[in-house]
C-alpha cells in the first residue's frame, strides 16, 4: 500500500531539477517554420568552414571564424537571421557532404533568392563543371546565351555565396591564368591540384597563346583540360576556334569549346 502523501510526492518532485530543452530546439525550430536560418562548421580540403541553409537550401560557405563573426556578416549580407546547430537538418548536411568530396550526383539544393537571375544562372552553370576541369569566364558568359559578358561573368562569380560548393574556382581567365579567388589564388591552385587539373600545363599553354588541343585521329578540339585529351603523340594545339576549325576539327560535344576562348 503506498503511503505517500501528495505534500510528500510534491516536494520530492520539486527537489529535481528542471527540465532543458535541447540546445538545438529553438534553431530547429525557427530553421522549419522559415523565420530563422541555421548554420554549422564542417571539415573540408582547405580547413573548416560554416554552412549556412534556409529551408530552401544551401546559402552561404565561408572559412571559419568565430560564430559570432560569421553571424554579423551572414546578417549583414543577407538581411536575416542565423543560429549554429549542433546536428544540422541531417539530409542536407549528407549530400554537402558528399560534394564537398567531389560526389556531385546527389548536390544539395541552393538558396540563390538573394542573387541576381543572371548571377543565379552564372552560378548553377558553374556547378556543371566537372572535378579536375577548368573553363573559361567566356564559356560560362556562351553556355548561357550571353556571350559578350565574360567580365559580368568574372563579377558574379567574384560574389558567389557558396564557393567549393559551386566551384567557382574551375573558371579562369581565357588566357590560362587560373585569376582571382574568394579565398585567394593561392588557395584556388591548391584545389585545382587537388582534383589533379594540370594547372602548369595550361599557364604554359596560356603563355604560349594555345587555347585548344585536338587530335589527329578524331578531329575534334577540346579545352586543355577536358578528360577526353589526345595521346601526346596525336596532340594538335590551336591559337583559336577559327585555327582548329579550319583545320577541318570540329568541337567536342562533352566540354563544349565553341565559340569560346
Amino acid at each position: 500500500m503506498n503511503n505517500l502523501s501528495d505534500s510528500t510526492i510534491e516536494t520530492g518532485l520539486s527537489d529535481l531539477p528542471a527540465p532543458q530543452p535541447p540546445v538545438d530546439l529553438v534553431p530547429n525550430v525557427l530553421y522549419r517554420t522559415g523565420l530563422s536560418d541555421v548554420c554549422w562548421q564542417m571539415e573540408s580540403s582547405i580547413g573548416p568552414l560554416w554552412i549556412a541553409a534556409s529551408r530552401d537550401g544551401i546559402t552561404a560557405v565561408d572559412r571559419a571564424a568565430p560564430a559570432d563573426a560569421f553571424v554579423t556578416r551572414y546578417r549583414d549580407r543577407f538581411g536575416r537571421d542565423v543560429r549554429a546547430v549542433e546536428r544540422p537538418p541531417e539530409k542536407l548536411a549528407r549530400s554537402t557532404e558528399r560534394l564537398l568530396n567531389g560526389d556531385r550526383r546527389t548536390p544539395p539544393p541552393f538558396d540563390l533568392s538573394h542573387s541576381t537571375p543572371f548571377e543565379a544562372e552564372v552560378l548553377r552553370k558553374a556547378l556543371e563543371i566537372p572535378r579536375g576541369q577548368v573553363r573559361p569566364y567566356s564559356w560560362i558568359a556562351q553556355e548561357i546565351g550571353r556571350p559578350q559578358a565574360a567580365r559580368a561573368v568574372g563579377s558574379a562569380l567574384a560574389g558567389n555565396p557558396v564557393p567549393l560548393l559551386i566551384p567557382c574556382h574551375r573558371v579562369v581567365r581565357g588566357d590560362g591564368v587560373i585569376g582571382n579567388y574568394i579565398f585567394g589564388t593561392e588557395v584556388k591552385r591548391s584545389l585545382l591540384t587537388e582534383e589533379r587539373a594540370n594547372i602548369d600545363r595550361l599557364e604554359e599553354f596560356g603563355r604560349s597563346g594555345i587555347r585548344f588541343v585536338g587530335s589527329d585521329t578524331t578531329r575534334i578540339f577540346c579545352f586543355p583540360t577536358c578528360r577526353y585529351q589526345p595521346k601526346e603523340e596525336h596532340l594538335q594545339l590551336f591559337h583559336s576556334e577559327a585555327e582548329a576549325r579550319a583545320r577541318g576539327y570540329r568541337p567536342c560535344k562533352v566540354c563544349r569549346p565553341a565559340l569560346a576562348g
